[in-house]
């Protein structure tokens, strides 16, 4: 484990709180202060803004809009099933039905048709509704045959997406609004909205639903760029900055009884509520069920309804929970009987277990993050092996496996992937990636390194510098929370929480939080010396005001 430290403030002299903060600024390659903190609203941006090359890809969808309406023919939505891919077809969806258009989302089944477009899913479509269009969100950028089959059943498709796309964009498609530094429900939210403001001059009584734009919307979008891990910069940090605000205020009963089942209702929600809390439970029906049920929620109108709706959600995501901690224990089990770990880990799972497919994601993110490899889980289906990986800060996995030619399907983002093997080239697949991981990965990748902004004297650590770093909020992906790194002397430290599992540490000024860490506590005592890396934040309460820090690594 490497400490890497960005700026050692202990060796500036007379550093104040707005040049610390400037620092910070510089360490993350922001260049304009006041537009970072004060980014343009949404609502002032638009397709054209973005990329110019849209204005008539926007003409054209327009034009085919207003004939599908004149003819009274319908348009299916056809979303993902994560929570990205639930959020932006929410917009999407529900926009078009405001606007008088006759429309249907649709969500493929994760199991039986897999991610994106599938020919089982365009048929099940095109007998169940019969569409003129079909528009995707979150997905289709790389359906090429996808699309020229529907085009082959009489039906127009527009893409909306953010992932990786193969050389060319499909050219079969009516057109294509592709913006990788946003998220699908980002690209939704800006396609939808020049979508409305277009048709609600022609639908008037569509008028007052505008401020969904500025509400409802945003608070989607916001959700859905932080579940997707897109960076918190440029236009994506000002959708996230603003549905974050318009979430915290939000009156939309299938988010509030989302927050009330979760137990968070009247707190104030930051990434990390919607990253930890919110978003597991949009993508947990998914997972496991139909993910159609997660959209129903964010649309639905009926108090009861919601009600249900959120329960089962949670339900499910409490299910997802305990099938994700088998499956990691017996994952982990694995790789500990490994003589040596493999670069890349590959894993399935053991005789007579089953990997529920839609979990083994989050079993190779926990994989990854314990042993800090590129890991990739798969599990069999029906001659196939399904495939999700995730991967280190330094290594492509996405673009590793599609340059194997090995794969029938695969997709995803730098860290990223998922993907569908045949069973009958297992070996082959395995031996090729071992091969190429020791040309390609170095033990150096392979290190993992903890960043802190600053090496820093804990009394300058103070409430009004904490308060001018709220200013550069929300934190996240792109935009991390401040981190400090300090010899501290212990005076003390406690165990704590409800399973005696974490560990309190005073230091001086500071109260530091080590989660997980409680059988460490006899590593310290009072007067010795431990080197921390750590964040602090403001715990206000009863109108009091106190630092406290959270430990993300230590040592003594």
């Amino acid at each position: 484990m490497k400490i890497r430290i960005k700026k050692d403030l202990t060796k500036v002299q007379k550093v104040t709180e707005k040049k610390i903060v400037d620092y910070l600024l510089e360490n993350r390659d922001i260049k304009d202060k006041h537009e970072f903190t004060h980014p343009q609203p949404p609502t002032d941006i638009d397709l054209i803004r973005i990329r110019r090359v849209f204005k008539s890809r926007l003409e054209k969808v327009f034009r085919t809009l207003e004939k599908i309406k004149k003819e009274g023919r319908l348009i299916v939505v056809y979303t993902d099933y994560d929570a990205d891919g639930i959020t932006g077809g929410a917009i999407l969806w529900e926009t078009l039905y405001i606007l008088g258009f006759k429309v249907m989302p649709y969500v493929p089944d994760r199991k039986s048709e897999g991610y994106g477009f599938s020919v089982k899913g365009i048929d099940k479509v095109k007998k169940l509704y019969n569409p003129a269009l079909i528009i995707s969100v979150d997905h289709g950028i790389t359906a090429h045959e996808k699309i020229i089959y529907a085009k082959s059943l009489g039906i127009d498709v527009v893409v909306t997406d953010h992932h990786l796309r193969s050389e060319t964009a499909p050219k079969q498609a009516l057109a294509v609004f592709h913006i990788p530094e946003l998220s699908g429900a980002g690209v939704s939210y800006f396609f939808a909205k020049d979508i409305f403001d277009y048709f609600v001059k022609k639908t008037p009584q569509a008028a007052i639903y505008k401020n969904y734009f500025t509400s409802d919307y945003l608070a989607f979008a916001a959700i859905g760029g932080i579940a997707d891990l897109i960076p918190l910069t440029g236009i994506n940090r000002s959708l996230v900055k603003f549905g974050l605000a318009a979430l915290n205020t939000t009156g939309r009963i299938g988010l509030v009884h989302i927050l009330k089942e979760a137990g968070i209702y009247g707190k104030k929600i930051t990434p990390y509520e919607v990253g930890f809390v919110i978003a597991p439970r949009i993508n947990a029906v998914g997972r496991l069920e139909k993910a159609i049920d997660a959209l129903r929620l964010l649309c639905t109108k009926k108090e009861d309804r919601a009600y249900q709706l959120a329960e089962h959600i949670g339900k499910k995501n409490q299910l997802r929970q305990d099938l994700v901690k088998q499956a990691f224990d017996q994952a982990k089990k694995i790789v500990d009987g490994y003589g040596k770990i493999p670069k890349i880990i590959i894993l399935y799972p053991p005789p007579s277990q089953v990997w529920d497919e839609g979990i083994i994601g989050l079993i190779a993110a926990k994989i990854t993050e314990t042993y800090y490899r590129p890991t990739l889980v798969l599990t069999p289906i029906d001659g196939y092996y399904k495939g999700s990986g995730r991967s280190i800060a330094s290594f492509h996995i996405t673009d590793f496996l599609r340059d194997l030619n090995l794969l029938k399907e695969v997709g995803g983002h730098r860290q990223a992937v998922g993907f569908t093997l045949e069973e009958s080239i297992f070996d082959r697949f395995v031996k090729k990636i071992n091969q190429r991981a020791d040309k390609t990965l170095t033990e150096k990748d392979l290190e993992k390194t903890i960043e802190a902004d600053f090496k820093i004297d804990p009394n300058m650590i103070t409430l009004d510098l904490v308060k001018e770093m709220e200013k550069l909020q929300p934190f996240g992906i792109g935009n991390p929370t401040p981190s400090f790194y300090s010899k501290v002397t212990v005076n003390g430290a406690e165990i704590f929480g409800k399973n005696n599992n974490h560990l309190k540490i005073w230091a001086g000024q500071l109260e530091l939080i080590a989660f997980g860490e409680a059988d460490r506590y006899l590593e310290l005592s009072r007067g010795k010396q431990i080197g921390a890396v750590y964040n602090v934040e403001i715990d206000r309460w009863a109108g009091k005001e106190k630092l406290r820090g959270k430990i993300s690594h230590w040592t003594t």
